[in-house]
C-alpha cells in the first residue's frame, strides 16, 4: 500500500524560513456581520487553543491543538490557515495543510495528518488541500462563518492551482443513535439523504462529495471515532467564494 502522503523529502528542504512580511495577513474579507476572516497569524494561537475547547469538548484533548501548535502552523503554512474575528477576538477558525493524497487507498486517520499536532505532514508541493479542521464558537454557530473559511480556502486553492480541498467530516449525530443502526447504515444514510447530521449535512451543502467511511478517524463520542471522507472540487461554488 502507498502512503497518503510522502514523508521522504528532507524537513531543511520543506521548510525553509521565509521572511517576517510573508506573516503578514494576504487574506481579507468582511462579512455581514462585522466579522473579518483573515490569515491566521500567531498572536491568535492563544484564542485559538482556547477555542478548540469550546468548540470540542468531547474530543480527547491529546487530539486538539495547542498554542504552540497553532504557530508552527502559522510557520508552515501561512496562507492555508485563517480565523474569523470580532474585533480582536476568534471567533472561528481552520487549518489545513497541502499533501498528495490516494484516492486509491482513502482510509486514514487524523493522526496520520496532524503527526502529534504539528502538521509536518505538509508538501508544499502537494495538489491538494487537506482541511484539518474547522472551528467555531458555539455561541457564533449558525451565522455563516464555516462556510465564509470554506469559501477562503477555496480562494486560495484556485490561487494556488490546486485540484480541490479533501477532509474529514465528523459524523456528530452518530454517537447518539450508533445503539440502533451500524456506522455503516448512518453512512449511507448520509449519502442518500436520509439522514440530517450536524457536521456533515452542512458540509454537504457547502458542495463536498462523500468518498468514504473512515472508521476510528479521532477519538471523540460524539461520533463514536467514526468520520467521513470528502471532497470538494476545486471547480466548485461556495458562498461568498471569488468566481472562478
Amino acid at each position: 500500500m502507498r502512503p497518503l502522503f510522502d514523508c521522504r523529502v528532507p524537513r531543511a528542504e520543506l521548510y525553509l524560513p521565509r521572511p517576517a512580511e510573508a506573516y503578514l495577513p494576504s487574506y481579507h474579507r468582511t462579512l455581514p456581520s462585522g466579522v473579518v476572516v483573515t490569515n491566521t497569524r500567531a498572536e491568535h494561537a492563544d484564542q485559538l487553543e482556547e477555542l478548540q475547547r469550546l468548540a470540542f469538548p468531547s474530543l480527547r484533548d491529546d487530539q486538539r491543538f495547542k498554542a504552540a501548535q497553532y504557530r508552527k502552523h502559522v510557520e508552515l503554512f501561512p496562507d492555508g490557515q485563517f480565523v474569523a474575528l470580532d474585533g480582536d477576538r476568534v471567533v472561528a477558525a481552520n487549518s489545513a495543510l497541502r499533501c498528495h493524497f490516494d484516492f486509491d487507498h482513502p482510509v486514514h486517520t487524523f493522526e496520520d495528518f496532524i503527526q502529534g499536532g504539528w502538521l509536518t505532514t505538509h508538501d508544499p508541493t502537494g495538489p491538494w488541500m487537506y482541511g484539518v479542521d474547522t472551528s467555531v464558537h458555539p455561541d457564533w454557530r449558525r451565522r455563516g462563518l464555516a462556510t465564509a473559511l470554506y469559501a477562503a480556502r477555496l480562494d486560495l486553492i484556485r490561487a494556488l492551482g490546486l485540484k480541490g480541498l479533501v477532509g474529514a467530516g465528523m459524523m456528530s449525530g452518530y454517537g447518539g443513535v450508533k445503539h440502533r443502526m451500524t456506522a455503516g447504515e448512518y453512512f449511507e444514510g448520509l449519502k442518500s439523504g436520509r439522514i440530517v447530521d450536524p457536521t456533515l449535512t452542512m458540509q454537504l451543502s457547502v458542495g463536498f462529495e462523500i468518498v468514504a467511511l473512515l472508521p476510528g478517524y479521532l477519538h471523540d463520542p460524539i461520533c463514536d471515532d467514526y468520520c467521513v471522507l470528502i471532497v470538494l472540487d476545486a471547480a466548485k461554488a461556495v458562498p461568498g467564494g471569488r468566481p472562478q
